[in-house]
């Protein structure tokens, strides 16, 4: 029996090693722009009425058929589609969020992720994080908004992603904070609409005013025309006097703290008696829990001129700045927080 290993003293390894995870990790971006390319030639939405090989998708969506199939295969391999023993391929849940006809849809924000603009200064982030500027500035020598102004099919691309974003946080908001006593929400920056227009359609009683800039509320949705006013303008000059809530949904995680003040300075000014101001953003953890909020730091570090993510504490400081007063901070289902302030 010498030099026998009995089964118990035999243990399974507790995961990969080390250098598996790594490159795992490292090779994340490989996934990304799968993602987007299946998103951009519509594979998602040709797979709606059921599975399909990738020699009958390509002439649909324009491709071809084997190098097709290698992109989805990986891509079912990390459990984005389905593949059968006839290499036929079908929607997951997580597949399906990618049709643009579906409630929550993660198409345009898949697309946005991808565009060349984004794309790009993710690629020049030393740059950003050796000099401290935004890497979207040192590619395109202008920062992000100068940018989408100056390039409509950008800027069309990122206002669909950030509408695709309120497709998934107007429910969670919704089920997070009570609207029923609010008679006027002015929501600031406000995009395309679609988180107002939610919000308004759970609670008749409610009056809108959707404010952004003036190109921006012109592509406001459909569902807006009644009920709304749409007003075009600045928010670093002033915000539509009239609401008793004003909202700021993935507004002031793109901007430097004396920006911010700016921004809820003018909110503050306009607030009736008992007015609430209502920020809705990612909040860093204290601690070193799991938290999208960390990575979402890294894209404002490289995209907008001094946004990031921050802390309650941050929060609660800029809000003080302001001459408001954070009174609490109500978690959603979604990745975003409710910050509730009102006027001190």
């Amino acid at each position: 029996m010498s030099g026998a290993v009995s089964p118990a003293a035999v243990q399974a390894p507790a995961g990969p090693p080390p250098q598996v995870v790594a490159l795992q990790l490292m090779t994340g971006f490989w996934v990304t722009q799968a993602m987007n390319i299946v998103c951009r030639l519509g594979v998602p939405d040709a797979l709606a009425a059921g599975p399909r090989t990738a020699e009958e998708l390509a002439p649909q969506v324009h491709a071809h058929a084997a190098s097709l199939y290698r992109i989805m295969r990986s891509l079912a391999s990390v459990g984005v589609f389905t593949i059968d023993g006839q290499r036929r391929f079908g929607l997951t849940p997580v597949g399906e969020t990618l049709r643009s006809d579906v409630p929550g849809s993660m198409r345009h924000f898949a697309s946005f992720i991808g565009e060349p603009g984004h794309w790009q200064a993710w690629g020049s982030m030393l740059g950003a994080v050796q000099s401290g500027q935004d890497a979207f500035t040192v590619v395109h020598g202008q920062g992000f908004f100068q940018y989408a102004q100056a390039h409509p099919q950008f800027d069309k691309v990122f206002n669909a992603a950030m509408t695709s974003f309120s497709a998934m946080d107007g429910h969670a908001i919704l089920a997070s904070y009570d609207f029923s006593g609010v008679r006027t929400l002015v929501d600031v920056g406000g995009g395309q609409g679609l988180l107002l227009a939610t919000l308004l359609q759970a609670h008749a009683h409610t009056q809108g005013i959707l404010f952004d800039q003036p190109h921006v509320v012109e592509q406001a949705v459909p569902a807006l025309d009644s009920r709304c006013q749409r007003v075009g303008g600045d928010f670093f000059q002033s915000v539509p006097a009239g609401g008793d809530v004003y909202i700021l949904k993935t507004i002031i995680h793109d901007w430097p703290d004396e920006a911010c003040v700016k921004i809820l300075k003018n909110c503050a000014a306009a607030l009736p008696a008992g007015g609430r101001v209502l920020v809705v953003d990612q909040v860093v953890p204290p601690d070193n829990s799991p938290s999208f909020a960390r990575f979402l730091d890294l894209e404002m570090m490289v995209m907008t001129q001094g946004g990031r993510e921050r802390t309650e504490a941050e929060f609660a400081d800029l809000f003080a700045q302001s001459g408001l007063r954070l009174q609490r901070v109500i978690p959603t289902p979604g990745p975003h927080c409710i910050l509730e302030a009102v006027r001190d």
